[in-house]
């Protein structure tokens, strides 16, 4: 069961989204916040597996909400009716998973809780777009970093939220050896995690 809880400053957005995930057989709403600070606080106190953030919320905003996390479990999807587009970079950077407007058909929402609680690093088109598009900020090497033909593999498994043994299992390669191009590709990129290395390539194209 994928728990879930709502942040979002109008009640009847928090209502009409757990009235839905609350319908789908695998998806659970543990708990609600109005703002982000409460929103960090019952991260700590019900650790949910996904965090549905909006980003314009009183007393902590939902970028604050997410430096706040950072390190956290909970994987986070950005939720908002705001489309502007400087938005999303900030928040991926801040470690959200994913960044999704309001206008989202509700399908394909849950299916992108389902992704992220996955591994998945998921953009709307809209947001991709804008992330493909923006000047890369200060320390992010500019365009696709010198990978080998492998590491591009392993990256773009990355970024589909596959595990280092579902890696191996898919290039027929040992886990050792995946471990090794994964800590290559880090390297390389100059990122820290995953996550990162996922952000990375939807970024640059590679995933």
């Amino acid at each position: 069961m994928i728990r879930v809880l709502i942040a979002d400053d109008h009640p009847v957005v928090r209502q009409g989204l757990r009235t839905f995930l609350d319908l789908q057989d695998d998806i659970t709403v543990v708990g609600e916040a109005a703002d982000g600070a409460q929103a960090v606080e019952l991260v700590g106190e019900l650790t949910p597996d996904v965090l549905l953030l909006d980003l314009k919320m009183p007393v902590l905003d939902g970028l604050g909400a997410l430096e706040r996390l950072t390190g956290a479990a909970t994987r986070v999807v950005v939720l908002t009716s705001v489309s502007d587009r400087s938005d999303v970079g900030p928040a991926m950077r801040a470690g959200a998973s994913g960044f999704l407007y309001k206008d989202v058909d509700p399908s394909a929402l849950v299916q992108a809780v389902r992704a992220v609680h996955n591994g998945q690093v998921l953009l709307a088109p809209e947001a991709a777009e804008a992330m493909l598009s923006a000047p890369a900020p200060a320390g992010v090497v500019p365009g696709p970093a010198p990978l080998t033909e492998r590491e591009r593999e392993v990256l773009a498994l990355i970024a589909a939220g596959r595990s280092n043994r579902e890696i191996a299992r898919s290039l027929a390669v040992a886990e050792k050896t995946v471990k090794t191009h994964v800590s290559n590709v880090l390297m390389k990129l100059g990122v820290q995690d995953r996550t990162q290395a996922a952000l990375y390539a939807v970024r640059h194209g590679l995933a």
